[in-house]
């Protein structure tokens, strides 16, 4: 895999990431609540990953005891606590702070893997999480006349969303040291679903899940920003720095962006093109070779 690899893998992933409206929208209007859409697309996913172990990697569904603290961090701080968080705060503030919120992710990520991982925190970086962290406040467009109450539980379960998404970047990182891609992703959908299994009553709803619209847009839901877009996301993982992943994977809002102007008509002013362009600019400085970056600053400075 050359250089460019993983971050390509990293951007598709985002890119699927951020067609999961498609999806979600439906399964919503077909009754079901944000919760078990997210035990559907979990429990979905790891049938799907179980059948793709089983037929071509048995030899990676093997691990050691030992090691499944790293998949309860994957798999329950990371999704389970991601998702549980982002649909309370939702619930508790506008959607577009919600996200704003939840976009904190880069932030934590770079934090965390300086404490943890030993990675570098350099001025680039800071500039990047903060370039992304605009330009997805310019994107969502949030304002405060939408926010009916600036609670603190909502704000608190806002960044605890950040943060758990973040933590699939940290716990992946060090199960990697272990294990391969898939190995990683099979298991935090595993102990995820178990445990989503647990709270939600999806299997209540018996009645629905057998028809033909739960069946194509479950699979869907499970297959293209679940299962393909987890694995590209570790497999760039494995070849580069969590902070540098975590801001490649901002490039989410800006496709979902686009599909909602594409697909549901939706407006796309010039504070979303700026936020964008603020994102995308910031995703390719962390990307550039620090010679270049150097040389710039130098050149900037005469």
């Amino acid at each position: 895999m050359g250089k460019m690899g993983p971050i390509i893998l990293i951007a598709i992933s985002a890119a699927l990431w951020g067609i999961i409206a498609i999806f979600v929208r439906k399964l919503a209007a077909l009754g079901f609540t944000s919760m078990e859409i997210v035990t559907l697309r979990v429990v979905t996913a790891v049938l799907l990953l179980g059948i793709i172990g089983i037929t071509k990697y048995p030899g990676q569904m093997k691990i050691h005891l030992a090691d499944s603290k790293y998949f309860i961090g994957t798999g329950i701080f990371s999704i389970v606590l991601f998702n549980w968080c982002y649909f309370t705060s939702i619930n508790q503030l506008s959607l577009s702070f919600s996200v704003i919120l939840l976009y904190t992710a880069p932030t934590f990520v770079v934090i965390l893997s300086y404490l943890f991982l030993k990675e570098s925190m350099d001025r680039r970086k800071i500039i990047s999480v903060i370039g992304t962290l605009i330009g997805c406040v310019l994107i969502v467009g949030v304002s405060l006349k939408d926010t009916p109450s600036m609670n603190l539980v909502g704000i608190l379960t806002g960044l605890g969303a950040g943060f758990g998404y973040a933590l699939y970047s940290i716990f992946g990182k060090f199960a990697l040291a272990k294990y391969r891609p898939f190995t990683v992703t099979f298991y935090t959908f595993l102990v995820a679903a178990i445990t989503l299994l647990l709270f939600t009553d999806l299997f209540e709803k018996g009645s629905i899940l057998g028809t033909g619209e739960v069946i194509i847009y479950g699979l869907g839901l499970g297959l293209f920003p679940t299962v393909i877009a987890y694995l590209l996301y570790t497999k760039g993982l494995e070849k580069m720095e969590s902070s540098k992943a975590s801001i490649i994977a901002t490039v989410e809002p800006v496709a979902a962006t686009l599909l909602s102007v594409f697909l549901y008509n939706e407006n796309f002013g010039v504070l979303q093109f700026v936020g964008t362009a603020i994102i995308l600019l910031s995703v390719i400085l962390i990307n550039l070779p620090k010679k270049t970056f150097i040389n710039k600053q130098k050149k900037a400075s005469v």
